[in-house]
């Protein structure tokens, strides 16, 4: 019978730059403003990862879209 050798062949693109996304709320009057906060790649924000003053700004943009924030977008952002 034939083995099969696995061998490690070090890093690769895939494990050296990770793909992360963004949650991001512009501002419909302000250009440039808004908030972005780290999701998946479905627009899910890890509440518990978030600090004290950044779940509170979470939930203050989600309260003004329509009013002051555009509905959020999912957007792509590699970290290297």
């Amino acid at each position: 019978m034939d083995s099969i050798e696995h061998t490690d062949r070090g890093p690769t693109m895939s494990t050296t730059a990770q793909q992360v996304f963004e949650l991001r709320f512009t501002s419909l009057f302000d250009e440039g403003r808004g908030f972005s906060f780290p999701c998946d790649e479905r627009g899910n924000v890890n509440l518990d990862g978030l600090s004290e003053r950044a779940r509170s700004n979470y939930f203050f943009a989600r309260s003004v879209v329509g009013r002051d924030l555009r509905t959020p977008c999912v957007r792509p952002c590699t970290l290297h």
